[in-house]
């Protein structure tokens, strides 16, 4: 389990120095208040309708180098809860950067399900921005 440390202020280092293109997405757990889960929605919703068949011949060295910079937007309330290794899953190459700011959003899910994992109504909405270069 890879938890995600929030920084106060997102890097000023350039980690994808050539940037081919930004996607954003998000996604939301109504119920059960899972921001990994919310987060794992928020990247594939990111990336999921791009196919860029070219990639290993546009990036020098191929998929293996390219670099993404995946910026996720978390409520404060859930960042300590959030765990890398199942959102890095769903980048099948490149090297990967995380960064964690606050944001998103909790909204209401209506009503407490306890079947479903509830622990009060909360909704986690997460918000992401991947960058992809080399």
């Amino acid at each position: 389990m890879s938890l995600a440390t929030p920084s106060s202020s997102l890097s000023e280092d350039s980690h994808v120095e050539t940037i081919l293109f930004v996607e954003c997405g998000f996604g939301s757990d109504a119920h059960g208040q899972d921001p990994t889960k919310a987060a794992v929605r928020a990247c594939r919703n990111a990336i999921e309708f791009n196919q860029i068949p070219s990639i290993s011949t546009i990036v020098p060295g191929g998929r293996d180098e390219m670099k993404l910079d995946v910026l996720l937007a978390v409520p404060a309330k859930y960042q300590s809860e959030l765990d890398l290794d199942p959102i890095r899953k769903c980048f099948p190459y490149g090297k990967i950067r995380f960064q964690i700011q606050d944001g998103g959003m909790i909204a209401t899910n209506g009503k407490v399900i306890e079947e479903m994992g509830d622990k009060n109504e909360d909704m986690v909405v997460v918000c992401c921005a991947v960058t992809v270069g080399y």
